[in-house]
């Protein structure tokens, strides 16, 4: 016990030699680089003296993703009463200024914020938190639903489960993750289902994103031919589950042997050219490629990383372990911050909403970042959750407040960490809907019409 607090007190001891040894911001001060302020001065557009100007207009959007209320109402009535108290000339609190002010945002502007603070962050990462030296992503895909608008239905259809007029636009979105700071390096859009809507696609989109000597750790549906090439030829690394693992049995016994249920064999390229693919593509891709695949956890991996001496076994069961933290991220997004329903109308601004999320999100991952280094942590033992109601509670103080003592700011946030929950399994089923009403059998305005001839039916018990 008194070993334990010794220990405890050494640690708070060293984290005071560091806070007072540092005279900036690694991670933090990411934000204000020249390189990255030029980067984003370049894409403003030309503009003329206006209430809500884009930087002021895209910090509100951002505070409204980091709210509990997410209306343009609360954001307007916070930037009136914040010029209201450093006694700046008034303003009205109708919503219309503001949300042209929105639509006049690019988009290219908050995609390069965003690609930005998430490369940024990732080049600033010490290298203990590599694994094995080598800098780890993540990718995922995930959907996002759309408010029932005719625009939004023609640009992302509902899914074909859904009736005509009883569903929700349904978007997919892709990203790609560092693993040890938890940041967006890129992400990609695309309709639920249609033409250049699945994951494969998405991620071709954004492979640019990849650097030489990255390992990019994915589920079951990467783990195809194709992209296996594209990886190599880029330099990086793959570890994906072997499609179609959990309905076959793989046999060991074929190619060169490395260890128990351990094994390099060659594929063969496909004889069909996807549909995806051109013709030349198809041909200058090579004709055979050696992966190796290994069984652990339950699980058959498929991976690039041939040498069983480098990359044991053990080593690659406890990698692909943190393949679920990418799942943990889109909860992060989609749930802690709100982007599990969009509230935009139009296509274009949907996109602008999810991209503002993603920004929203790098933001929160960089404080975070920056307190596992004072209190020598790693950022995935940090709860997200509570960095966000830290930030939100900071900032409601005021500025004069918040420009001060940022130290205990990221101490706070180094006091919470995430509990160890190995080999959590839960039903993905719901116990109860949260209110006793029956569905919606037919569209909104048939439904209302039917309401005004005979009532409201009974209630279901």
């Amino acid at each position: 016990m008194q070993s334990s607090q010794r220990a405890r007190e050494q640690q708070c001891v060293r984290i005071r030699q560091r806070v007072s040894r540092c005279d900036s911001y690694t991670f933090f001060n990411a934000l204000t680089a020249p390189q990255w302020l030029d980067q984003v001065e370049t894409l403003l557009p030309a503009h003329r003296e206006r209430l809500f100007p884009p930087t002021e207009a895209l910090s509100m959007f951002l505070n409204q993703a980091l709210s509990a209320d997410r209306s343009c109402q609360h954001a307007v009535d916070e930037s009136a009463i914040k010029r209201l108290t450093q006694g700046l000339p008034q303003c009205s609190t109708h919503t219309g200024a503001y949300c042209r002010a929105r639509q006049r945002l690019p988009l290219a502007m908050i995609r390069s914020l965003v690609h930005s603070t998430g490369q940024q962050t990732s080049a600033r990462v010490p290298l203990a938190w590599h694994w094995r030296g080598r800098p780890v992503r993540l990718v995922d895909g995930t959907t996002v639903p759309l408010p029932d608008t005719p625009a939004n239905q023609q640009a992302y259809p509902q899914s074909r489960s859904q009736q005509p007029g009883l569903g929700f636009p349904l978007c997919r979105l892709l990203g790609v993750m560092c693993l040890s700071s938890g940041v967006v390096l890129n992400a990609a859009m695309g309709p639920y289902r249609g033409k250049g809507g699945d994951e494969q696609h998405l991620l071709r989109s954004v492979l640019e994103s990849l650097a030489p000597g990255d390992v990019l750790l994915g589920d079951a549906y990467f783990a195809t031919y194709f992209l296996l090439c594209s990886l190599r030829e880029r330099g990086v690394d793959g570890v994906f589950e072997q499609q179609g693992a959990r309905r076959r049995s793989t046999d060991f016994r074929r190619g060169s042997r490395l260890g128990e249920r351990d094994h390099l064999i060659i594929l063969d390229k496909p004889t069909l050219k996807p549909r995806w693919m051109s013709q030349q593509d198809y041909e200058q891709a090579p004709d055979q490629l050696t992966v190796r695949e290994l069984a652990t956890g339950g699980k058959v991996l498929v991976t690039t990383l041939l040498c069983s001496k480098d990359t044991p076994k053990v080593a690659l069961k406890a990698l692909y372990r943190e393949r679920w933290q990418v799942e943990l991220d889109l909860r992060c997004i989609k749930t802690t911050l709100g982007m599990e329903t969009l509230s935009c109308k139009t296509p274009p601004m949907a996109e602008k909403e999810v991209w503002t999320y993603l920004l929203a999100y790098n933001l929160i991952r960089i404080m975070m970042a920056e307190a596992a280094l004072f209190t020598e942590q790693l950022p995935r033992q940090l709860s997200f959750k509570h960095t966000v109601q830290l930030w939100v509670a900071w900032r409601r103080c005021g500025p004069d407040y918040c420009d001060g003592d940022f130290e205990q700011l990221l101490l706070f946030i180094g006091q919470q960490k995430v509990g160890r929950r190995p080999d959590r399994i839960e039903p993905r089923a719901v116990k109860r809907r949260s209110k006793p009403f029956p569905l919606l059998m037919k569209p909104r305005n048939e439904a209302r019409e039917c309401i005004e001839k005979h009532g409201h039916p009974k209630k279901i018990r």
